[in-house]
């Protein structure tokens, strides 16, 4: 089995953070999936769990972080094309989200940043292939 990602997100409110990611596209996975939290199927291999405040605590005896007033993470999804970037930054856009940051063309790679409906910052990223030499040996 490949390994898989899990994201915990947390959501100030279920429902419309799955309408939210609905609008983008995505899939949930109701296995996973109740009135506490959300299982966003990203990919194959990839989830985001949408929690709720109360649910999010039992995980945690830290303070979790209101994602409007401080960065806890950025998450960056590639895609295809520019094309594709464009398409569900101008999707997220319409659903709600914020533009998290200008877009940035570098010519081997496009991206744009959004901020979701609690302030998660997702980069939506194209990077071409032919420049991107990624290697499964370990460094040193």
């Amino acid at each position: 089995m490949n390994t898989q990602v899990f994201i915990n997100l947390c959501v100030s409110d279920l429902p419309k953070s799955m309408e939210f990611f609905k609008a983008l596209g995505f899939t949930f996975n109701p296995q996973f999936t109740n009135d506490e939290a959300a299982c966003l199927q990203i990919s194959d291999t990839i989830f985001a769990m949408l929690i709720t405040p109360a649910r999010f605590k039992d995980f945690t005896k830290k303070e979790i972080v209101d994602a409007k007033k401080s960065t806890e993470v950025l998450l960056a999804l590639s895609f295809e094309s520019k094309d594709r970037v464009n398409e569900m930054a101008d999707k997220a856009l319409a659903a709600g989200a914020t533009i998290a940051r200008e877009p940035e063309d570098h010519g081997f790679m496009f991206a744009r940043a959004i901020q979701d409906l609690d302030g998660h910052i997702w980069e939506f990223f194209w990077m071409d292939p032919n420049h991107v030499q990624l290697t499964s040996k370990p460094t040193t």
